[in-house]
Formats: C-alpha cells, sequence, structure tokens
C-alpha cells in the first residue's frame, strides 16, 4: 500500500470524483446520441495537443484544450459547412492525430519531459494540481447547470432528434455544445486516466447504466455515480497494488460494465420475449 500525504491524497479523491463525473456526465450524451466515434477522436485530439504543448514548452492542459476544440469544430461546423460526410471527418482526425501524437512525443526534449509525456499517455494522478481541480469543479457546475436549465430539450433530443429539429428545437447548436463539453471533459482527464484510456471512462460507466435503465432521469444520475465509483476505487486499487492509476481506473469501469451485462434485467426480459417468440 503506498502512503500519500494528507494534502495529495484529499487532491487525488476530489480529482478522481470530479474526472468521473464529467466524462461519464458526458457519456450519457455521446452514447445515446451514438458519437462513440466523436468521443474517441477527441480523447486522442487532446492526447495530441498534451504532446504538442510539451514538444515547444508550452502548458500542455491548455494546449490540449485547444487541440479538442479544434478537432469539435472540424467535426462540427466546418465539416457541416463543407458537406462532409461525419465518417470521413472523423476518420481522417482520428488517424491524424494519432500520429501527430506520436510524432510529438518522438521531439519531446529532455527525460523530465519525457517523464511527463508519459503520464499524459497513461495518467497520474500525483500530477493533478489544483488548477485542474478548479477547472473541473466549474465544468462540473457547468453540465449540472446546462442539464438543469436545457432538461426538457434534452430530453426530446435524446428521445428523437428529428422530431425535436421538427418542433422547433435547436438540435445543431446541442450537437455542437456536446462536441466543446467532450472536448474540456477529456482534456482536463488526462493527467488522471491518461490519453489512450479516457475515453473508456466516458463510454463504460453510461453502458452500465443502460444495462439497468430505460429512464432517461435514472441514466443521467446513475451514469455519473457509477462513474464516480470506478475512479475511487480504480485509485484504491492503484494505491494497493502498485499499478498505474489510469489502467486501474479503466479495468474496474469494465469489470462493472462486464456484471452488469450478465445481470441486466433489461437483458432477462428480451431473452424471456425471445423464448416466447420462438
Amino acid at each position: 500500500m503506498i502512503e500519500l500525504p494528507l494534502a495529495i491524497l484529499i487532491t487525488s479523491v476530489l480529482g478522481s470524483i470530479l474526472a468521473g463525473f464529467v466524462c461519464s456526465t458526458m457519456g450519457v450524451f455521446v452514447v445515446r446520441m451514438n458519437l462513440s466515434s466523436i468521443g474517441y477522436c477527441m480523447s486522442h485530439a487532446a492526447f495530441a495537443g498534451a504532446a504538442f504543448g510539451l514538444m515547444i514548452s508550452f502548458d500542455p492542459l491548455l494546449s490540449a484544450i485547444l487541440f479538442s476544440f479544434g478537432t469539435a469544430l472540424i467535426l462540427g461546423p466546418l465539416a457541416e459547412k463543407a458537406r462532409l460526410e461525419s465518417n470521413v471527418v472523423i476518420g481522417f482526425l482520428f488517424s491524424i492525430m494519432i500520429a501527430l501524437a506520436f510524432i510529438f512525443l518522438n521531439f519531446i526534449p529532455g527525460q523530465a519531459a519525457s517523464g511527463t509525456a508519459l503520464r499524459i499517455l497513461w495518467g497520474n494522478i500525483f500530477s493533478v494540481g489544483y488548477n485542474d481541480l478548479i477547472l473541473l469543479g466549474i465544468l462540473s457546475a457547468t453540465l449540472i447547470m446546462f442539464i438543469t436549465v436545457f432538461y426538457k430539450e434534452i430530453l426530446s433530443i435524446m428521445f428523437h432528434r428529428k422530431l425535436a429539429d421538427a418542433t422547433g428545437i435547436n438540435t445543431k447548436a446541442f450537437y455542437f455544445a456536446v462536441l466543446f463539453f467532450t472536448g474540456f471533459a477529456v482534456s482536463l482527464s488526462l493527467r488522471l486516466v491518461g490519453g489512450l484510456l479516457v475515453f473508456a471512462l466516458i463510454v463504460n460507466p453510461t453502458s452500465t447504466a443502460y444495462q439497468f435503465f430505460y429512464d432517461f432521469k435514472k441514466i443521467i444520475i446513475s451514469s455519473p455515480l457509477i462513474g464516480i465509483g470506478s475512479c475511487l476505487i480504480g485509485f484504491w486499487l492503484s494505491m494497493a497494488a502498485n499499478f498505474p492509476i489510469g489502467a486501474s481506473i479503466v479495468v474496474v469501469s469494465a469489470i462493472v460494465f462486464a456484471i452488469s451485462v450478465a445481470v441486466s434485467p433489461k437483458r432477462k426480459k428480451k431473452r424471456k420475449k425471445d423464448v416466447k417468440i420462438n
């Protein structure tokens, strides 16, 4: 068991809670709107941005946010104006971002910078500072406010996007907001989970919640709770067994998802219906 000073322990726990909340909250929209490939692309854009920041001796967090926002801009308004299929743009951006990330990593000077690059690649909760906590807290509060104020519109879009558009709801603005929020959440969680694993923290908790609930309100509440629980258990596991923090969190969230699939009441009902039909 790794023993930590109280200040670092509190910072680490708060970072785990906030990162688990923002990622799994955005996961509700990403999974429900079938934007998983976009979220995957955004995570690699943030990773490439952080690597670029290290290469030019710039703040990697700010660089990751800028790269994520740039990717969101390309995936959203620019792709729409250029009339390009989203799958084409996603495929292009994903390949170029992961390639750029490793090119940037190759040019990072010095062993100390290389250590920072590894922390961004795999995650290191001890590198989370007070500024990260403040930004994660601001994003958490913004998401809560956004969901509370626009809950009816969000519910309509989640139920049927085209129908919501026909009723006068600005679904494009909501889509763009999801892109930018996802990019922000991914960028702020890089130091916790790492660029190669952060996407799992977006998808796994929400996928677990969907195994138990149909009601959107229950999903939007349970998904962050599952994400926070996965982060805290993963953090404890990494401290107890000296495992990498990011990998521990992802493994825990994956195990929880696998168990949820096995015991899902929704799947049991579906199997019973299939048996009756046959």
